[in-house]
């Protein structure tokens, strides 16, 4: 075996870290390695909450909540103090819309759930302009029509009132 058998070897950081480097879909999944996927965001993008909100929802309203969720996940993990249940939840209401987009309901209302229940506490004073009731409103919707049986994907929420 020469060691560049990709089939077999995961993708490595210069650290030893593991790293998925293959391309990826619209929905974040993973594609052989040589495909053309869509273009990722960066691992390392943390950016302020007034660039984060506009552009996650660029991507919910392009059908890339995965990309919507990578972009939240960087604030959340880049965040301090009080905000950061808020930006975690967003990142789950995101990755759990990627989960109903790839078929997966189970998934969807598991993570949907989580991200729903660590929003709502925000309701009262939503900081950033984050639009925490009709989130709350729009999770409790999704989660309804998976249990329904509704077999058509939600609409993207709407991450501020603006």
């Amino acid at each position: 075996m020469d060691g560049d058998d990709r089939s077999t070897t995961r993708d490595r950081l210069a650290d030893g870290r593991p790293q998925n480097a293959r391309p990826r879909d619209v929905l974040g999944r993973p594609l052989p390695h040589g495909s053309v996927g869509v273009p990722r965001v960066p691992d390392d993008l943390q950016l302020p909450p007034h660039e984060s909100l506009p552009l996650a929802q660029r991507y919910l309203d392009d059908g890339m909540p995965f990309h919507a969720h990578d972009v939240l996940e960087g604030t959340w993990k880049a965040s301090v103090g009080g905000d950061r249940e808020l930006w975690q939840g967003l990142a789950q209401l995101a990755v759990g819309l990627t989960h109903l987009h790839r078929g997966n309901p189970a998934g969807a209302v598991t993570l949907i759930t989580r991200g729903r229940d660590h929003i709502a506490p925000y309701r009262a004073a939503p900081p950033h302009g984050v639009a925490v009731a009709s989130l709350v409103d729009w999770a409790d919707a999704a989660i309804d029509g998976v249990h329904r049986g509704v077999p058509d994907v939600p609409p993207p929420p709407r991450l501020t009132a603006d």
